[in-house]
């Protein structure tokens, strides 16, 4: 894996490079095609202005649950079943029953909270699934033990936070550039 990550980090940025200059050949070329240039000033105040912004998204966050969620089934060993199932219950409760508090206003599964907030609810049952797990297989000996084990997870999915940047980044400036 850390062999294949820089060839495909770097073509990421080769693809933005290549984005960059194609949106200003392609805009001066046909003007009203609506394709928007990257090296233009709106271009580059949008780039520099919303980089931030496209990068603090959705599934930066989610990964980062992700990667503490996976962190605490490594090191705990494994994940507590029966915790597991009552977590499903109580989600279950909160969205399938009428008027249910996840459910949207309109009462419906897709779009609601629920459907928002279903890879945080995934990783917050998995990561209290594996905590439980190791605190009751001895895994887990002090508080210490379970932060450790969701910086572990944090460490080792790392690799992939640069991949993310320029992935983001590069999807959304094709939006930009694309009408």
């Amino acid at each position: 894996m850390k062999r294949f990550l820089p060839h495909i980090a770097l073509t990421l940025v080769l693809a933005q490079l290549l984005l960059m200059l194609g949106s200003w050949l392609w805009s001066a070329a046909l003007p009203l095609s609506g394709v928007r240039s990257m090296l233009s000033g709106e271009g580059i105040r949008w780039f520099l202005g919303h980089f931030a912004e496209i990068v603090a998204s959705p599934v930066l966050v989610w990964l980062l649950l992700l990667a503490m969620a996976y962190g605490a089934v490594v090191r705990s060993r494994g994940v507590s079943v029966v915790f597991l199932v009552i977590y499903v219950g109580i989600v279950l409760l909160l969205t399938v029953v009428p008027h249910a508090v996840l459910l949207s206003a309109s009462g419906q599964l897709w779009p609601s909270p629920f459907s928002a907030s279903l890879m945080p609810l995934a990783a917050f049952g998995v990561l209290m699934a594996a905590i439980i797990h190791g605190v009751i297989a001895g895994s887990f000996q002090s508080l210490a033990d379970v932060y450790g084990a969701l910086v572990y997870g944090l460490r080792q999915c790392a690799p992939l936070l640069p991949l993310y940047i320029l992935l983001i980044q590069f999807l959304e400036s094709l939006r930009f550039v694309l009408p």
